[in-house]
C-alpha cells in the first residue's frame, strides 16, 4: 500500500510539473514579440522549470526515504510481534501440558488408593469387613479430594499462564500498531514539508 501511495504521489507531482512546464512555455512564447525575446524567455522558463523539478524531486526523495524507513520500522515491529506471539504460545502450550501431566498424576494416585482399598476389603476377614470398608471409603474420599484439589490447582495455574500469554500477545500487537502509526506520521510529515 505504501508503494501504491508513493506511485500516486509521484504521478501527481509529475503531472503538475508537466502542466506547469507546458503553461509557462506557452505563455513565454506567446508574450515574446521578437524571436530573440522568445528564445530568451524560453531559456529563462526552462531554467525555472528545472529548478522546480529538482526541488520536487528532492521532496519526493524525502517522502520515499520516509516511506522506506516506515516500511523497515513496521517490518521490524511485526517481526518482534511474531516472536512475542510465538513465545507466548509456547508458554501457554507448556502450561497446558504441565497441567495435563499433574492431573494425570493426581488421577493415578487416586486410582492407586482405590485399588489398595478394594484389595484390603477383599482380603479382610468377615468380622473385620465392616471396619475395613469404612476405612477404605475414608481413604478413597481423601484420595479423591486430594486429586480434585491437585487438578483444580493445575488448571488454575494453566489458565493464569494462558491469560498472561494473551496479554503478552495484545501488548505486542499494540506496540506494532504504535510503530505503524508513528511511521505513517513520519511519512505525512515528510509529505507536508513539500
Amino acid at each position: 500500500m505504501n508503494k501504491l501511495l508513493a506511485t500516486l504521489i509521484a504521478g501527481l507531482v509529475a503531472t503538475s510539473a508537466y502542466a506547469q512546464t507546458a503553461v509557462t512555455t506557452t505563455t513565454g512564447i506567446t508574450s515574446a514579440t521578437t524571436p530573440s525575446a522568445a528564445v530568451a524567455s524560453t531559456t529563462t522558463n526552462a531554467t525555472t522549470n528545472t529548478a522546480v523539478t529538482n526541488t520536487m524531486t528532492r521532496s519526493d526523495k524525502g517522502i520515499v526515504k520516509a516511506e522506506a524507513r516506515a516500511e523497515v520500522d513496521v517490518a521490524k515491529a511485526e517481526a518482534k510481534e511474531m516472536k512475542a506471539v510465538a513465545k507466548a504460545d509456547q508458554k501457554a502450550i507448556k502450561a497446558v501440558a504441565d497441567a495435563q501431566e499433574k492431573k494425570a498424576r493426581a488421577h493415578a494416585r487416586a486410582v492407586k488408593v482405590h485399588a489398595e482399598a478394594a484389595g484390603n476389603i477383599t482380603r479382610a476377614d468377615a468380622e473385620d469387613r465392616a471396619t475395613v470398608i469404612a476405612r477404605a471409603e475414608e481413604k478413597v474420599s481423601e484420595a479423591n479430594l486430594k486429586a480434585e484439589k491437585a487438578m483444580i490447582n493445575a488448571e488454575e495455574k494453566s489458565l493464569k499462564v494462558q491469560v498472561g500469554a494473551a496479554a503478552d500477545k495484545a501488548t505486542a500487537s499494540a506496540k506494532t500498531e504504535q510503530v505503524r502509526a508513528e511511521a505513517m506520521a513520519d511519512v505525512h510529515k515528510a509529505a507536508a514539508k513539500k
